[in-house]
């Protein structure tokens, strides 16, 4: 397989480190983005870390930019940065709303736009955003975070609708309870809740998700579409 240069947003940790990872092992060129331009932590010329905020469209072009000076035009983006600010929906301030709509669901379209300019010239591409399984079956306190996640779908849909016949998918991959940094911070009742809801029986790690990011950089023909990584807490969803 010829390697591609694949774009990838909030790799910094959790689940974008182990995208970055995988996509790294397969041979790819990466490039990611994060506020502090930290990185995944791979040291290796087929690596960039650079930084950026995706509520900030000058910051994302001059990240794009300098990307595709190192590694040419884009094959694949995945949108994963992402904020959380849950509220009771009675509570929760036009700002706590406002912030998690602009990174989550306004920050992937920033992205997009900007990528779909390589994309097009290409003939080709893959985007993927990482939505969530609150996105379909909601979360007390959580309207914000669930109407980005929710959002993504219809963005991707329309991307599809736009694109699709120029060789270009954009995908939605929706993880549920995953292992990282943030929720290891939950309170164990909380935790044992959780898992009591999941047929599988665990949690999902980092790389269950970006198994199923390689999947669908190399899946042309798999296009709009909602992929659930949660050990089936969502299904029917």
């Amino acid at each position: 397989m010829v390697p591609r240069h694949v774009f990838i947003t909030g790799a910094n940790r959790g689940i974008g480190r182990a995208i970055a990872q995988a996509f790294f092992e397969a041979g790819d060129s990466i490039s990611t983005m994060d506020r502090q331009g930290s990185g995944p932590g791979i040291e290796d010329p087929r690596v960039i870390a650079l930084a950026g905020d995706v509520k900030s469209t000058t910051s994302v072009n001059r990240a794009f930019d300098r990307a595709e000076a190192q590694f040419g035009k884009l094959d694949t983006m995945v949108a994963n940065a992402g904020a959380v600010g849950d509220q009771l929906l009675i509570r929760m301030s036009d700002q706590e709303f406002g912030n998690v709509i602009d990174t989550n669901l306004a920050g992937a379209f920033r992205c997009v736009r900007r990528a779909l300019r390589s994309m097009i010239a290409k003939k080709q591409g893959s985007i993927i955003l990482i939505g969530s399984v609150v996105g379909s079956i909601g979360g007390a306190g959580q309207a914000n975070y669930g109407a980005s996640k929710a959002g993504l779908v219809g963005l991707a849909r329309a991307i599809t609708r736009e694109v699709g016949s120029r060789n270009i998918t954009a995908n939605v991959i929706a993880p549920g309870f995953i292992e990282t940094d943030m929720t290891a911070a939950l309170p164990e009742s909380t935790r044992q809740q959780y898992l009591g809801r999941i047929p599988a029986g665990r949690f999902g790690a980092p790389q269950d998700v970006a198994q199923a990011a390689l999947f669908l950089a190399g899946a042309p023909y798999v296009n709009g579409s909602v992929i659930p990584v949660d050990g089936g807490l969502g299904m029917g969803h």
